[in-house]
């Protein structure tokens, strides 16, 4: 990477985790989200590090479902047995993930909740759900990347968990990224229309 990649890279990441700090001083869930739809659009239609083409369409703005509060969770991260994974992630080299506990969404299924050995650590939840391939990226969308700053907080040993802001990784828009993608414990049945969609 070139100097100005790497201070474009550094500053892409510093605004996402003053977005995400943002979302969680909203006064409520909908007005954050309402904060997160409008700073994602920023992003990606100005900043240098977009992941979309400088004549993408989606530069006027990625499409969303509506908020619905139903998708918004407070849960425990609840035990599970250990396993590692490590992933392939192009020219990043490998991604190796540990996997720290499950995540029970009622109505949605159980996700596995991942720690990032890269970066200095992180929390990490990927989803893949009934969606993938048809209104959503196939290969599924971030819940939570602590690493990046990406995520909601919680209180009194819970983890937030609100699928209304789970968003589409860089690869699904350009192919020069290589993402880890939900593996099989990240993966439900149920479809989730909330967060980003395709159209």
């Amino acid at each position: 990477m070139t100097p100005r990649t790497v201070v474009e890279l550094a500053d892409w990441r510093r605004r996402v985790a003053e977005l995400y700090a943002a979302v969680r001083a909203a006064p409520d869930p909908a007005r954050g989200h309402a904060i997160w739809r409008a700073g994602r659009d920023a992003l990606f239609r100005d900043h240098p590090q977009s992941p979309l083409p400088a004549d993408d369409p989606l530069r006027a703005g990625l499409p969303y479902w509506p908020y619905d509060p139903a998708l918004r969770f407070e849960v425990p991260l609840r035990p599970a047995p250990p396993a590692r994974l490590e992933l392939d992630t192009g020219a990043d080299g490998t991604t190796t993930m540990e996997r720290v506990g499950t995540l029970e969404l009622p109505g949605v299924g159980s996700l596995d909740a991942w720690w990032l050995a890269q970066y200095g650590g992180g929390l990490f939840v990927p989803l893949r759900d009934g969606t993938a391939g048809a209104e959503t990226y196939g290969g599924g969308r971030y819940v939570l990347d602590t690493a990046k700053g990406a995520d909601l907080g919680g209180r009194d040993g819970l983890v937030v968990v609100d699928l209304n802001l789970a968003y589409h990784p860089s690869c699904r828009y350009d192919p020069a990224w290589t993402c880890p993608l939900a593996p099989a414990g990240n993966r439900v049945a149920a479809p989730v229309r909330a967060g980003e969609r395709l159209t």
